[in-house]
């Protein structure tokens, strides 16, 4: 390959891992560098607003390596002893850092009440052009910092680096304030105005009171987190959100109620745990459809939440007595069918084919049936009488012959069902008439169009007349099967 066709390939796009940790090194040195040029000036100056904002911008550089900290710590997979990861440990690295801007706003209030009671006796402060360098330096690398941290934080969904973003913010408002300070100071000796002189710890006040605002919102945030309240997305609330997921869910087909929902954040990650009632008669295969689409509305709202479906048979409203006996079956994993409930003396009468395994001994499968017929009745108090039919179900492969050895029969048979056949008005057409044998028994399967439109329940009518029938003329064929076709696709 050519050193051109090597210079035009796209480079790959950056861990998110590595995105965190170097947004977390930058913020560190710039907070350090801010730190320093603000406490040089502080000191040069003596402003209490200088100094207490070189102190709000201590706490940033520590709060910024606590971050560091975090993130690296926090970006480790989980392990057999932490089984959610270890994405916590940034929201505890947030609520350390909220502690130390609460610490750092009630030594910036009282030092600045102690200014103003005793401003009479302050030395008249020596501003020359370097604060004033020295802040708007910081704001414009506060205001850079905080919009790349949001952005960072917002794409990689890091309570760390958001945290951090706000510190950030912070150091920018409260640069302006002192500032606004100073220059209020600056104008009382030019006019010999003592009183503006109030305007340095007067802006101190301000800043206390900027970080202890944030502060507040930071700490609620991050105490929600760290005890597991339900994550709020998209400029919704908590409870905003969990009624979106709710009616999400909801408006699943298969779904019958919401039973629980708990969800809670860890890091940047999400995890949802939450119990589905399903109708009780679906197969395996379709409530596993429900799950994968109840896992999508999760993640429509909590971007690569993990989640956890409990799926809770459960009767529903819509269940008729048939299916009430089906649910009492595959709840015993028992496989019934041709399931009949007739109506007479006031009473209902049940009779059902059950299958068992062709090895079970009778005494065993009576009392297979004895305890299916006692469940039946519990679910079903309204039946008066059971008849169950047992089935041997094979457990063996067969492999049928053709009937070779006498083709002239095979040949007479497929007459015999297609003259039988052609009294019913209802069928069409006889066709893929096939006639086997297997220990000496004989079975005949065949394909058999009917009208698209007639009813189901009448095509059943009509193949148990046609296989009765059949049998009736050709007495030597132990099984007829039937495969319908509506007549509009019978070739399939």
């Amino acid at each position: 390959m050519s050193p051109a066709a090597l210079d035009d390939k796209p480079t790959a796009p950056a861990q998110p891992a590595a995105v965190k940790r170097t947004a977390a090194l930058l913020s560190v040195v710039a907070a350090a560098v801010i730190t320093l040029l603000k406490l040089l000036t502080g000191v040069l100056t003596g402003s209490l607003g200088m100094l207490s904002e070189s102190a709000h911008s201590g706490i940033d550089l520590i709060a910024a390596a606590i971050t560091l900290f975090s993130i690296q710590a926090a970006d480790r997979p989980a392990d057999e002893d932490h089984p959610y990861g270890h994405g916590k440990i940034e929201s505890l690295s947030a609520f350390v850092e909220t502690g130390l801007m609460l610490a750092s706003s009630v030594w910036i209030v009282y030092e600045a009440i102690h200014r103003i009671a005793h401003r009479g006796r302050q030395l008249e402060l020596p501003l020359t052009v370097w604060p004033f360098a020295v802040l708007i330096l910081s704001i414009a690398v506060d205001f850079a910092r905080s919009r790349s941290l949001r952005r960072v934080a917002a794409e990689q969904h890091s309570e760390a680096l958001a945290a951090d973003a706000v510190h950030f913010g912070t150091d920018l408002w409260a640069s302006i304030a002192v500032l606004i300070g100073l220059c209020a100071t600056k104008l009382g000796e030019i006019l010999h105005r003592p009183a503006l002189e109030l305007a340095d710890p007067i802006a101190a006040l301000l800043v206390a009171a900027i970080i202890l605002k944030v502060s507040w919102r930071l700490a609620h945030r991050t105490a929600d987190n760290l005890l597991d309240a339900t994550p709020a997305q998209d400029g919704q609330t908590a409870a905003q959100t969990r009624r979106k997921l709710v009616s999400d869910l909801r408006a699943i087909p298969g779904v019958i109620s919401v039973d629980r929902l708990r969800t809670r954040r860890s890091g940047s990650g999400y995890f949802a745990d939450l119990t589905l009632a399903m109708p009780r008669n679906l197969t395996f295969q379709r409530s596993e459809q429900i799950t994968f689409a109840a896992t999508e509305a999760i993640q429509r709202v909590l971007p690569g939440a993990d989640v956890v479906v409990h799926p809770v048979p459960t009767a529903s409203l819509a269940e008729s007595v048939h299916d009430r006996v089906r649910a009492v079956a595959s709840r015993a994993n028992l496989s019934i069918h041709d399931v009949s409930i007739q109506h007479y003396d006031n009473a209902l009468h049940l009779e059902l084919h059950l299958e068992v395994d062709e090895k079970l001994p009778l005494s065993a499968a009576h009392e297979l049936v004895t305890h299916l017929e006692a469940e039946i009745r519990k679910e079903v108090p309204s039946i008066d009488s059971i008849l169950t039919h047992i089935e041997s179900e094979p457990a063996t492969i067969e492999v049928p012959e053709a009937l070779e050895r006498d083709r002239e029969q095979a040949r007479q048979l497929e007459s015999t069902l297609r003259q039988v056949a052609a009294k019913f008005p209802e069928i069409l057409d006889i066709h893929d008439i096939q006639v086997t044998s297997h220990h000496d028994r004989i079975q005949v399967n065949c394909h058999c169009t009917l009208p698209d439109e007639l009813p189901m329940a009448e095509v059943h009518q009509v193949i148990t007349a046609l296989e009765n029938a059949f049998k009736l003329a050709a007495p030597s064929v132990s099984r007829l099967l039937i495969h319908p076709e509506p007549a509009t696709d019978n070739r399939r």
